[in-house]
């Protein structure tokens, strides 16, 4: 294998918890410092979401937003910064009357999603094509809400990274590039293992990869157990990895693990080990077509 592996930190996320995960970064300036350290330990990419301070739960909050990338590009202004979008797209029906949203809703219109986007223009964000039942709510994002976080993400001159978490996210990918809505060559990334999502196992990356648009640059990451699992399966299939506290809590099973540069580091590890290279930042830039300056 000639090619350099991207591997990509998801740092935070909005799922995992402080119970599950002791040494979870909250609060920007944690998540700051794990990025930094991920960085350094050999990721290119940095996936950043943001939490309230006080309650630790995922936030939109484009001050926290600001305040988490100043912090690293003041000592970092290599690394390639990827911000999601994801947050938004939750909905709780209510017991009493479905049609009602309930605690723990953050469903919202797609402007707001890509507020900080728009604001912060990093080189990367996401853009999650997922409508699925997830933990204790349905996530939901429409096709004309999509269209609209799409245009605006592209105008503001930064790179989606297409998040699918099924077959049928990625048909609804091909129907959008067929209408001139999403540019290719993709940047693809498929989650494997969310519960009611696709199973995280070899046969499932191999038929999703077999279903890509020609010229698309793929990676796939596991949930949890399979997290290093599917990251070397991603790898021996030629796709790019990516590996976090987002995704996992665990260094290697019943041992937490203490950041995220730890866990950037067994993956450095497996990728060496199975004869690849990780790309830099700068290379990663150049096999996913996207520019500092961008």
């Amino acid at each position: 294998m000639t090619k350099k592996t991207i591997l990509t930190c998801a740092v935070t996320g909005n799922l995992m918890t402080p119970e599950i995960s002791p040494h979870l970064p909250v609060t920007p300036a944690q998540i700051a410092e794990h990025a930094l350290d991920a960085a350094k330990a050999g990721a290119s990419i940095v996936h950043l979401h943001v939490r309230d301070p006080e309650t630790a739960k995922g936030s939109m909050d484009i001050d926290l937003y600001r305040e988490l990338v100043d912090r690293i590009r003041e000592q970092n202004q290599d690394v390639i910064l990827n911000l999601t979008t994801g947050e938004g797209g939750r909905f709780v029906p209510s017991a009493n009357d479905p049609k009602i949203a309930a605690s723990g809703s953050t469903l919202c219109v797609p402007e707001k999603r890509v507020a900080h986007v728009e604001e912060l223009r990093p080189e990367i964000c996401t853009l999650d094509f997922n409508t699925m039942w997830s933990g204790q709510a349905s996530v939901i994002n429409a096709p004309w809400n999509l269209e609209v976080m799409a245009e605006r993400i592209y105008t503001a001159g930064v790179k989606p990274e297409i998040e699918i978490f099924d077959s049928g996210d990625l048909h609804m990918v091909k129907d959008f590039i067929a209408r001139g809505i999403i540019k290719t060559p993709l940047m693809v990334q498929m989650v494997l293992g969310v519960r009611f999502g696709a199973v995280a196992n070899p046969a499932t990356i191999a038929y999703l990869v077999s279903q890509l648009p020609q010229g698309t640059e793929w990676a796939a990451f596991g949930i949890g157990r399979m997290a290093f699992p599917m990251l070397a399966q991603a790898f021996l299939l030629g796709g790019h990895v990516r590996i976090g506290m987002e995704d996992t809590a665990y260094i290697r099973k019943g041992e937490h693990c203490r950041s995220n540069a730890q866990l950037v580091e067994k993956a450095v590890s497996i990728i060496d080990s199975l004869g690849g290279t990780i790309a830099t930042p700068d290379e990663a830039r150049s096999i996913l077509g996207i520019s500092a300056s961008s």
